[in-house]
C-alpha cells in the first residue's frame, strides 16, 4: 500500500502537501483502521462519499490518541490534491457539512493566506 503523493503533483508551502501534518499524527494514520480499510483506492470524486457518511470532525482521540476519520479523509485529500476547482465545490456543498468541512480545512492548509481570507 503506498502512502506517496500521487505522482506529478505540485509543492504546496514549498513541500510535499502531505508534510503540512506533522510526521507521527501521519504516521498515526498510516497506522489506522480506518485508513487501510476505507480510503485505499479513493479518488477525488469517492471522498465526497466518504465525507458524506462522517460521523463527527475531530482529530485524534483515545488514549492512543487515534486519528479520526475525518483527519484520515483530510490527509488523503493532501495526497491526491484535487484541482481547485474541486475544492471549492467541496466549499459550496451545503447540503453536507462534514464535506464542506473537510473541504475548507483542505483550503486553508493548501492556499495562501490572501486566497483562504477573500
Amino acid at each position: 500500500m503506498s502512502n506517496r503523493t500521487t505522482w506529478g503533483a505540485k509543492s504546496v508551502h514549498g513541500s510535499d502537501p502531505q508534510q503540512l501534518l506533522e510526521k507521527i499524527t501521519r504516521e498515526r494514520v498510516y497506522g489506522s483502521r480506518y485508513w487501510k480499510e476505507r480510503c485505499f483506492g479513493l479518488t477525488a470524486e469517492s471522498v465526497v462519499d466518504r465525507a458524506v457518511a462522517l460521523p463527527s470532525i475531530g482529530g485524534s482521540y483515545g488514549a492512543q490518541q487515534r486519528p479520526s476519520e475525518f483527519l484520515c479523509l483530510l490527509l488523503k485529500l493532501l495526497q491526491l490534491q484535487p484541482a481547485p476547482a474541486v475544492a471549492a465545490a467541496y466549499l459550496g456543498a451545503e447540503e453536507c457539512k462534514y464535506l464542506q468541512c473537510l473541504g475548507a480545512a483542505y483550503w486553508r492548509f493548501t492556499q495562501p493566506a490572501p486566497a483562504v481570507y477573500a
